[in-house]
């Protein structure tokens, strides 16, 4: 098993949580951020009339993500070596996978025992009160709630160390995992 990379975090979680404004404002704090590619997958989709999206063809959407995530991944860790902050990772296709009951394939599994990203992953718990669907979230609050449960479930099992981010401003979010690594302003 590959050590560990200290300089790459990861965000997770449940739909709607916050990740995507909390990585903007690590972005606007200097650090690098690598937005989720579910949603640029799904938006390209959409505009190519594609059948790769979670409510047409699940597996489809899952492969194109993986195979994004993995792509993301190689960039990012041979050309950053400050803290980097990844909104999902290559193990999110995986729990999306198995909430959907689909079967893991084995490249897959092989991929997230090798590409490792810092031990210390951010999970952001469904918060009901910010909440909100759009073109491309369709998902239910209770998916939601699912969704975290199967990342948690998942990152655990690849041995990661789970820090829940508390249900606090987007500022606070931001400088509660600054202090976390050790790196603020």
């Amino acid at each position: 098993m590959k050590q560990k990379n200290s300089k790459l975090y990861i965000l997770t979680g449940g739909p709607g949580a916050g990740k995507t404004s909390l990585l903007n404002e690590l972005n606007k704090k200097g650090f690098m951020t690598v937005p989720e590619e579910g949603r640029r997958i799904i938006k390209e989709q959409i505009s190519i009339k594609g059948d790769a999206l979670p409510w047409i063809n699940k597996k489809r959407f899952a492969d194109l993500m993986f195979e994004a995530s993995v792509n993301s991944f190689l960039k990012i860790d041979k050309l950053e070596e400050q803290p980097v902050f990844f909104d999902r990772g290559i193990l999110d296709t995986i729990g999306y996978l198995k909430l959907e009951n689909i079967p893991v394939p084995d490249e897959m599994k092989t991929k997230a025992d090798t590409m490792k990203y810092h031990n210390n992953v951010f999970i952001l718990p469904p918060w009901k009160e910010i909440y909100e669907n759009d073109l491309e979230r369709k998902q239910t609050i209770e998916v939601a709630q699912a969704t975290f449960d199967c990342m948690n479930e998942t990152y655990l099992e690849y041995g990661y160390n789970l820090i829940e981010v508390p249900k606090i401003s987007i500022k606070q979010r931001a400088e509660f995992i600054l202090n976390i690594i050790g790196n603020h302003e």
